[in-house]
């Protein structure tokens, strides 16, 4: 990370999924502003090891815990919140970041996969973002702190308006998140919450290295992107540390598009 400048010196992140991609990018970020960190992974023990070495390394991060927990189930995110807060006392920011894609063409679409994606994708981050609320109305602001009574970061995507063929139970989790955030927003801003969405474009993780890596993929991938260049996590990660902090603390209920312009529809710059 670059030019740190203790952002979030005292406080606890939360990051789920964070032994890979995105999430770890974040957890490393959120470390280099001087955060204690929970790093959260279902499967991946080692990449979650990997991202608790890298962030002892710096020399701003505060403590560090690594917790397994499936998003999904409601007790393995309890007992994860139980053991974090055993430890810290308290939770300030939550990243849910935590998913999974299960791609299908709809008509050949399982309800298995339907309802693994949509489990991991959209009720896992209302599990957790509900046991953050739960804490965050009973500590409420933490003087000296943070301005904010506690902050939920969802980690979206752009399909949460740009539908995908073939991804149906992604895009409709990632749809369902905006009106998670939203009315989390919408019913928790009087407690001093802010409750926000990142949504990143086509960003290089292995969720995507089939694409991005061959030669015809990238091409095709940057067909997509205007600004000619495939995200990279660290540039997500950038933008979640700045939307946890306190300069960031008027912005709530909203979603932060970091797509290089895939919003903007690049196939329509010719006139379609």
């Amino acid at each position: 990370m670059q030019n740190p400048n203790n952002r979030l010196i005292g406080q606890t992140c939360l990051v789920t999924g964070s032994s890979s991609g995105i999430g770890q990018a974040v957890a490393k970020s959120m470390a280099s502003e001087g955060a204690n960190i929970i790093i959260n992974y279902n499967n991946n023990k080692q990449g979650a090891e990997e991202t608790a070495h890298d962030i002892s390394k710096q020399p701003l991060a505060g403590s560090v815990i690594i917790q397994q927990a499936d998003v999904s189930d409601e007790i393995s995110v309890k007992k994860m919140y139980k053991n974090a807060l055993d430890k810290f006392k308290y939770i300030d920011v939550c990243v849910l970041n935590a998913g999974i894609q299960k791609d299908a063409p709809l008509h050949e679409m399982s309800l298995e996969d339907w309802n693994k994606v949509i489990n991991v994708n959209l009720t896992g981050q209302f599990l957790c973002a509900r046991e953050s609320l739960n804490h965050f109305m009973k500590v409420g602001i933490r003087k000296g702190v943070s301005l904010s009574a506690g902050k939920i970061i969802h980690m979206s995507s752009v399909h949460d308006i740009i539908p995908w063929s073939g991804h149906a139970n992604y895009a409709a989790a990632k749809g369902g998140l905006t009106m998670l955030m939203q009315s989390i927003c919408q019913g928790y801003a009087q407690y001093k919450i802010r409750c926000n969405s990142i949504a990143p474009g086509a960003t290089r993780t292995n969720i995507n290295k089939d694409v991005w890596s061959s030669k015809q993929g990238l091409k095709d991938m940057l067909k997509l992107i205007p600004y000619n260049e495939v995200g990279e996590p660290e540039q997500i990660a950038n933008v979640a540390s700045w939307l946890a902090s306190d300069e960031s603390e008027y912005i709530n209920g909203t979603t932060i598009y970091v797509d290089g312009g895939m919003t903007c529809y690049p196939g329509f710059t010719t006139n379609g």
